[in-house]
């Protein structure tokens, strides 16, 4: 992390506002014990959440909506329908 992103965790901390982290597939099949391609499946009918275009080939999920999603408090947002 460079000094700029470091001071901007630090001020964001201050603040109470946590910011998200993204994780990639590993790190989501890990939390959510759900394979890739069910994920897939669900994530085209809109009951999880979707991914996060990172790069033209890479893909993350936003950590606070995986912990949402395993509380059963994440529920779809008026974009997340494919």
């Amino acid at each position: 992390m460079n000094n700029q992103h470091g001071q901007a965790w630090a001020l964001l901390t201050q603040m109470g506002v946590a910011p998200d982290v993204i994780i990639r597939e590993r790190e989501r099949r890990a939390i959510t014990k759900v394979c890739r391609t069910a994920w897939w499946e669900w994530e085209k009918q809109g009951v999880v959440p979707k991914r996060v275009q990172l790069g033209a080939r890479s893909v993350g999920w936003r950590l606070s909506e995986l912990q949402a999603w395993i509380r059963g408090e994440w529920r779809a947002t008026s974009g997340a329908e494919g």
